[in-house]
């Protein structure tokens, strides 16, 4: 119940910093006032894609991240070898304020789609169906 309870308190606070961020830093939602059922619906402007979710499918995007921002020195929360973070009540993402951003969902992806964006990454094929293997359109036997 303790782990339920931190991870709904994670998110919580990931709204509540979003909502923050809108109105006070990209100024633009400075008179925003959304009741918590407008915020669930998410009829405010800007988006907040996570690694792993539909929109943003690469859970090794986190790598990235923790690099580029030393997440892990600034605030303990690491990586695990399938790139959960641990402690489990951690909340990761990405900010767009741009209004016109929308959520989306990556589709089933091609053998081409993968070798490409495996060139791109620097990583093997193999690799990237790993990570990526809910989402090709293709069986890798």
């Amino acid at each position: 119940m303790v782990k339920a309870l931190a991870d709904r308190l994670a998110e919580a606070f990931a709204e509540e910093l979003h909502v923050r961020v809108r109105r006070d830093l990209w100024g633009y939602s400075s008179e925003e006032d959304l009741p918590a059922s407008d915020l669930h619906k998410l009829r405010y402007e800007g988006i907040r894609p996570a690694a792993g979710y539909p929109s943003q499918p690469d859970h090794s995007e986190k790598i990235t991240m923790w690099k580029l921002a030393d997440i892990q020195e600034k605030t303990g929360i690491s990586l695990t070898e399938s790139l959960a973070m641990s402690p489990a009540a951690s909340v990761s993402g990405l900010y767009f304020s741009n209004p016109k951003s929308t959520y989306f969902a990556v589709g089933k992806i091609t053998k081409e789609q993968v070798e490409d964006y495996a060139l791109r990454k620097q990583m093997e094929v193999c690799e990237v169906e790993r990570w990526l293997g809910p989402i090709l359109g293709y069986d890798t036997d």
